[in-house]
């Protein structure tokens, strides 16, 4: 889907705990930095959607198991994130944006390239697109 990368990331394991990889200003995707945030999400659970004007936004799992939805008004885009499926998913301003969270705890992490402002997205109803969570 245009204005969507799913840039794979490294896992370098260490006795004491693994380290993973989340972005450089290097990496091509890499659009500025705004703020970084976390998102926690119950299991089942379903936040969105929500479409920004201005902000990019750099999302990966870094505990437990989500699902991200991108819809661009014709098409879905579809990836679950996960320690076992890796990568981060960098979306465009201008396509809507919703998770699902598919184990017991969830932590999403966003690198944003501009810091929050309430007045640069929009948000609606989970209702408002035929898209099925089940």
């Amino acid at each position: 889907m245009d204005g969507v990368v799913l840039t794979p990331l490294k896992i370098i394991p260490n006795t004491k705990g693994d380290i993973l990889h989340a972005m450089k200003a290097t990496d091509e995707s890499f659009n500025g930095f705004g703020e970084a945030y976390f998102s926690c999400l119950n299991q089942g659970a379903v936040k969105g959607w929500k479409k920004h004007t201005e902000m990019t936004l750099n999302l990966i799992v870094v505990f437990g198991k989500i699902k991200i939805v991108v819809f661009n008004q014709k098409t879905y885009y579809e990836v679950i994130l996960s320690k076992d499926n890796y990568h981060r998913l960098t979306v465009r301003p201008g396509l809507w944006v919703s998770f699902q969270g598919l184990s017991n705890n969830n932590i999403l992490l966003n690198l944003a390239n501009i810091v929050h402002n309430p007045n640069e997205s929009e948000n609606v109803d989970l209702s408002s697109f035929d898209y099925d969570w089940d």
